[in-house]
């Protein structure tokens, strides 16, 4: 894959970089009120998983210790919003944003506390849980590694818990950083897919990645032992996060919210927003190309081998090794996540985790594009020309075959240490 280094070089990824964003949020104040105060003929609104989030957002700042998460029924397209108690008020506000309460036994007080238990006596390498809105539990999970004495302390701090706070389930696989040396974007012999192109608080041009790439390398090339194009000013992995930002050498790098995803398809990016439980997504990368699943769990935590880290974005979305850092990404074009890790593989399926991009954008101090937001919601928006969007992750070498490949010599790349 040669590349060609020129002033104001045009910037168009490929394959891994499939992202995205155009996220429509849509909310829902306080619709269909009836004229005459009568509450009763308030029905559920069918909206889309953008607009769900929003929606989540909101009843969870109005309905404060009443509200236990949401999740979105893709299937009637509703918001279903868990609540403690059945208080008429709750359900009332509940029904004005367009949303179905149902009651449930643990608040979101309860599953925190839950999570610092298991954190506090079962950070065990190979484990991971997040919380299931659906079930109104904390998912527990343990790969292939944790057994004896290693499963009996997690299994016995599942069950401190008490009845229907958690559940532990074993993978088939064994959870790790989605990472290995190849030939795709390059950096200290390991391999990532870029995620979304930014801009820094600076107005420099730059990208986000998965933060054990940048841990891995300072600089990044778009070619095997090519010319650096990116060098890494802020990482963070393990720990509260697995993200980084990568600023591109040459300032005048554009780079643009299209990205090229293959037999000369391509995608605008818009903005960031979060991630909602049942939300359909898509994941690009640089060595399985595009892959779609659902959203099944948030405030994900891993405990690698490399150390534990917190926040992330289960999913059933598969992944392998040489995707790391690559978009998550919903129909609807918003950027989601950046790939860390999980288990299994694509042909035999598994869990994986992602970095919210609304927190490394944060996080970063970066925006989706030139000046674009950096959360979900109205105020998120990027400009339509500058949106991030996902690398060079299916850029690779050889990759050109499944869809993947370079687009000429104008694929400003990223690395896919996964």
């Amino acid at each position: 894959m040669s590349h060609k280094r020129v002033p104001k070089r045009k910037v168009v990824f490929a394959g891994a970089g499939a992202a995205a964003v155009v996220a429509a949020a849509i909310l829902l104040p306080n619709a269909n009120a009836s004229q005459d105060g009568d509450q009763t003929d308030l029905q559920p609104k069918k909206v889309n998983a953008a607009s769900a989030a929003d929606i989540a957002s909101q009843l969870a700042s109005q309905l404060g210790e009443a509200f236990a998460g949401a999740y979105y029924d893709k299937d009637k397209q509703q918001v279903i919003v868990n609540v403690i108690g059945d208080g008429n008020d709750v359900d009332v506000e509940v029904k004005k944003a367009g949303a179905v309460a149902r009651s449930v036994n643990n608040s979101t007080a309860d599953l925190k506390s839950a999570a610092k238990t298991l954190k506090t006596k079962a950070t065990i390498p190979g484990t991971a849980w997040s919380v299931d809105p659906k079930t109104n539990e904390i998912r527990v999970t343990a790969d292939r590694t944790v057994t004896g004495a290693k499963w009996d302390t997690l299994e016995s701090t599942v069950d401190s818990l008490g009845k229907g706070v958690a559940t532990v389930t074993k993978s088939k696989g064994q959870f790790k950083p989605f990472a290995e040396g190849g030939d795709a974007i390059f950096g200290g012999g390991s391999r990532c897919s870029l995620g979304f192109n930014v801009t820094t608080d600076s107005g420099a041009p730059g990208f986000i990645t998965a933060g054990h790439c940048g841990v891995a390398a300072q600089e990044w090339s778009d070619s095997q032992n090519g010319a650096p194009i990116g060098t890494v000013q802020d990482a963070t992995f393990p720990g509260d996060g697995d993200f980084a930002l990568v600023t591109y050498d040459d300032p005048n790098t554009e780079a643009p919210s299209t990205v090229n995803t293959g037999d000369g398809n391509t995608v605008n990016i818009a903005k960031a927003a979060d991630a909602t439980v049942g939300q359909q997504v898509t994941r690009m990368g640089s060595t399985t190309g595009l892959n779609d699943g659902s959203v099944t769990g948030l405030d994900a935590t891993v405990n690698y081998p490399e150390g534990t880290v917190s926040g992330l974005i289960q999913t059933d979305v598969c992944a392998e090794p040489g995707d790391s850092g690559g978009p998550l990404f919903s129909q609807d074009g918003s950027a989601i996540g950046l790939t860390s890790g999980g288990s299994g593989d694509c042909t035999s399926g598994g869990e994986t985790f992602f970095q919210p991009v609304t927190t490394a954008l944060t996080a970063v101090g970066a925006t989706i594009g030139d000046g674009g937001g950096a959360a979900g919601g109205d105020d998120g928006g990027a400009a339509d020309d500058q949106g991030g969007a996902a690398g060079d992750g299916g850029a690779a070498d050889g990759q050109e075959g499944a869809g993947q490949g370079a687009a000429g010599e104008e694929q400003g790349g990223a690395a896919d240490n996964g």
